[in-house]
């Protein structure tokens, strides 16, 4: 058995965990980025991440998919551990996230950002898929319709060639939630998806966030993650308003700690949370 097939410890509710995060600590040289922190992140759940700038949010998304690698605890996805595993094994085996800062080919047009994601869902060799014939050809059309589905769902048909890089700001986080979505992935990791953007563009990335969630069955019965929706979703985002009122879960982050979790109503109404983001009190 490898590190990485070493099972997690069981508990009452392990069947409803998706990712357990087990007492984590990261550093950058003697700054201290994450202390301690213990997550479940459940099954059916939109779990939001918030905290004040700079309280290690984006690095527990960075943990969760292989980008930074932890100093001490442990990460288990599906009661698989996953602690430093590869960026892109965690991509193959269904966790996908968009980045804070665009990270887009910007030179490609928007179809063939979304398309780079299917790559590691093909099954055919290079040289199937360099001949273009026989099964590579057929398996190119049916990612090909996957991709048409997620551009038509994200409502960006009319940018579907165009290259992202000349792109205007809220069209491109677009692109990068359709790239994301292409890896038809179980946990979807958002970091900050509408930062940056104004209330309507806001309100069309959250309508999109609800529906990829819910499953889009009727409309996309070939596509898996607009059919089925995904697992769970993990949600870093500076707006409250949208965090209120989509999230089912709320953890609160201050200087790499966790110093609140719970429903809405609950990390709202708490004094540590309102003491954060107002600096009164003691930290």
């Amino acid at each position: 058995m490898t590190a990485s097939d070493k099972e997690a410890p069981t508990s009452e509710n392990a069947r409803t965990v998706r990712i357990r995060i087990e007492n984590l600590f990261l550093s950058f040289g003697g700054v201290r980025a994450l202390t301690d922190i213990s997550v479940d992140i459940r099954d059916r759940e939109i779990l939001a991440i918030i905290g004040p700038n700079g309280a290690g949010k984006t690095c527990l998304l960075n943990c969760i998919n292989g980008f930074y690698k932890p100093q001490q605890g442990e990460i288990y996805f599906d009661g698989r551990r996953i602690t430093r595993i590869r960026p892109d094994r965690a991509a193959r085996l269904g966790l996908a996230r968009t980045f804070q800062n665009i990270e887009l080919y910007t030179g490609l047009s928007s179809l063939d950002n979304i398309m780079a994601a299917r790559h590691v869902l093909m099954k055919q060799d290079m040289v199937s898929s360099a001949l273009y014939f026989g099964r590579a050809h057929k398996e190119e059309i049916v990612h090909r319709k996957t991709v048409e589905d997620i551009i038509d769902f994200l409502e960006i048909e009319p940018i579907r060639k165009k290259v992202v890089g000349m792109l205007p700001y809220g069209m491109r986080k677009r692109v990068e939630l359709g790239r994301a979505m292409a890896l038809e992935p179980k946990v979807l990791l958002l970091d900050e998806p509408m930062a940056g953007m104004n209330l309507e563009e806001k309100e069309d990335i959250a309508r999109f966030i609800i529906d990829i969630f819910e499953g889009q069955g009727v409309t996309y019965p070939d596509t898996p993650v607009l059919r089925d929706g995904v697992s769970c979703i993990v949600l870093v985002e500076h707006d409250m308003g949208v965090v209120m009122d989509i999230a089912d879960r709320i953890i609160v982050l201050d200087f790499g700690k966790k110093i609140a979790e719970g429903t809405p109503e609950e990390v709202k109404n708490n004094p540590e949370v309102v003491a954060a983001y107002l600096g009164e009190g003691k930290r």
